[in-house]
């Protein structure tokens, strides 16, 4: 179950990393490129956290990962020009540094 887990969740980031490239480069339409990079990016995201949270090697991290993924998928619905679209980025940096501090606390 936990490496199905790990796999689904490593598929999901490199898609969503792909969808941000799209949008860097253009490679469609504005429009498309504004939905892959600027939409579908930080719902993939915030997958990839719900999948990565019962991961977690310490519990205490489980929830603030919870709360990440859903800044991440809540902001993604929101018009970009929105006062409260940041929320997104704040919710994919603080799964970011949650990742990372996890990590760093399974190698010690």
């Amino acid at each position: 179950m936990r490496d199905n887990l790990q796999l689904a969740q490593g598929v999901i980031s490199v898609l969503a990393i792909l969808c941000l490239v799209v949008g860097w480069f253009h490679l469609f339409s504005p429009e498309i490129n504004d939905i892959l990079s600027r939409k579908l990016f930080y719902l993939l995201i915030g997958l990839s956290f719900i999948l990565q949270a019962p991961l977690l090697a310490n519990e205490k991290f489980k929830y603030p990962m919870y709360g990440a993924a859903a800044l991440c998928i809540i902001g993604a619905f929101l018009p970009v020009d929105s006062n409260f679209s940041f929320i997104k980025t704040i919710g994919l940096l603080g799964g970011v540094i949650i990742s990372f501090t996890n990590r760093s606390a399974n190698r010690q």
